[in-house]
């Protein structure tokens, strides 16, 4: 059996009983345990607030331990803290006693690390929050996630000679309404190749294609924090970002499983197999 580490970590890592993969799964935006305190201050309701996140993706990837993989989902919502940011992506609209310097277009959006928007624009609080807070979110769910993502990481490099991380995450369907009847079902992140060698992103590509579903890559999507962070391919580290169209699976207005949800997971688990053999490949995983 897989063995997870729970106790009051701010994430959910399940190993597997021997790891026999490079490969590391993760899910930074399908954490759903809200906090009291942000159901209390928040101006939306429970719906709402779940909007931006990525409903039962870590469900999707429940399959890796048992293919030898390791699994870190997030427990907390992207709307507390989104770990697929920098930690100094801090919002000056949000959080009080910040200077008003020049910040990032994600910044100004709302959507550091710290959210002061969920999806649609829509605002979470009515009014700011400390610098305090903001700093014991940091501390408590941030920093934890990332040192246990670098941990795995080492530890997957260590063990095969490469690792490969695949951060795993859902795209509104409505992202890709523009790409008309060439819409992706996934869309494959890796930085335009600055965060994972190309034979590794066709590899992940490979394994989506040949169970029927259709695959972009980068557009509209490249990678975000997750993947500029610890992609290094020549530093034994490749990751590669996967977006799935929510409409695949998921009710999205009510953020429920829609009625493909279990067709999807049986599939899902496919490709997760199929994904966790690239770390069993030598030729696509020995160093350079």
């Amino acid at each position: 059996m897989p063995i997870a580490e729970e106790d009051k970590r701010p994430y959910r890592l399940i190993r597997p009983v021997r790891m026999t993969t490079g490969v590391v799964f993760s899910s930074p935006h399908s954490g759903r345990d809200y906090p009291a305190q942000l159901i209390a201050r928040s101006v939306l309701d429970a719906r709402r607030l779940r909007s931006s996140e990525d409903a039962f993706v870590d469900a999707l990837l429940a399959p890796a331990p048992e293919e030898g993989a390791a699994l870190l989902a997030a427990r907390l919502p992207r709307a507390w803290v989104d770990l697929n940011r920098a930690e100094d992506e801090l919002d000056p609209a949000l959080i009080e006693g910040l200077p008003r310097s020049p910040r990032g277009p994600r910044v100004m959006a709302g959507l550091g690390v710290i959210p002061r928007v969920v999806s649609g624009n829509r605002q979470i609080y009515a009014g700011k929050i400390s610098r305090t807070e903001a700093e014991a979110r940091l501390a408590e769910v941030w920093r934890p996630w990332h040192m246990a993502l670098a941990g795995l990481l080492g530890e997957a490099r260590a063990g095969f000679g490469r690792a490969l991380l695949l951060d795993v995450h859902s795209m509104p369907s409505e992202a890709t309404e523009q790409m008309g009847t060439r819409r992706p079902d996934i869309v494959l992140g890796d930085r335009f190749g600055a965060s994972a060698r190309s034979e590794v992103t066709a590899a992940v590509d490979a394994v989506f294609t040949g169970l029927g579903l259709r695959v972009a890559r980068n557009n509209p999507f490249a990678g975000a924090y997750i993947t500029q962070r610890y992609g290094r391919p020549a530093e034994g580290i490749d990751v590669v970002q996967i977006e799935i169209n929510r409409a695949l699976y998921l009710d999205e207005e009510r953020v429920e499983p829609g009625a493909d949800y279990a067709d999807f997971v049986a599939l899902m688990a496919r490709a997760v197999a199929g994904l966790a053999e690239i770390g069993r490949d030598g030729r696509r995983m020995a160093a350079e």
